[in-house]
């Protein structure tokens, strides 16, 4: 292997030139969303196994999910919800071709977080 003098370069100068795109804020976020709906989907299991097993037990996570407490995180995981499932809607019109342009894929990743919380706030009217 060859002595590379490589003086006061950086090891990765993409990462001092680099701004996030909104398509990447998005993407990341459809990931994120993903993992949090799947750890609260372990508070609906739980809800649903307490009231299959004892009354005590079912009062115990029903009192917690109908608190203040248990209303902000279903409001959050209803929004979870909603954004990963407008994200993967964007990579199956991607995959088939559509939007790809810059513009409007950043459009697409603005919707998204409008959308997602728009349907949250409906649904939390409605419900």
């Amino acid at each position: 292997m060859a002595d590379v003098k490589r003086g006061n370069r950086p090891l990765s100068p993409h990462l001092t030139i680099y701004r996030p795109q909104m398509t990447s804020a998005s993407s990341i976020m459809v990931r994120i969303t993903g993992i949090a709906a799947l750890i609260l989907s372990a508070l609906v299991v739980w809800w649903l196994l307490a009231a299959a097993t004892s009354e005590s037990a079912f009062a115990f996570i029903d009192t917690l999910i109908r608190s203040w407490l248990g209303d902000l995180v279903m409001f959050g995981a209803t929004w979870a919800i909603f954004y990963h499932m407008l994200g993967r809607l964007r990579h199956v019109i991607w995959d088939l071709g559509y939007c790809l342009d810059v513009s409007v894929a950043e459009k697409l990743g603005i919707g998204m977080f409008v959308l997602a919380t728009v349907l949250t706030i409906i649904t939390a009217l409605v419900v």
